[in-house]
């Protein structure tokens, strides 16, 4: 069930500096129960950044990127 998604959709996340890690961030946009969750979504394929399946846990993201798990959504601001 993959369509277009409105912004008024998307969580923002507000986030103290940026860039700041994938598995930082999953945790704090509730996205992740705690850190050994978001390592086995990223482990497992569930996460993606920007449309675009993501398995570095570490990869940096900025402002303005998507992340999406479980059809949630959410991005990081400032």
């Amino acid at each position: 069930m993959m369509g277009v998604v409105s912004p008024s959709s998307i969580q923002d996340v507000p986030v103290a500096e940026l860039p700041i890690r994938l598995g930082q961030f999953l945790k704090l946009a509730g996205l992740a129960e705690h850190g050994a969750h978001a390592r086995e979504l990223v482990e497992t394929d569930q996460v993606q950044v920007n449309g675009q399946v993501e398995a570095r846990r570490g990869a940096q993201l900025h402002l303005g990127d998507v992340v999406t798990v479980a059809g949630r959504q959410a991005r990081p601001v400032t």
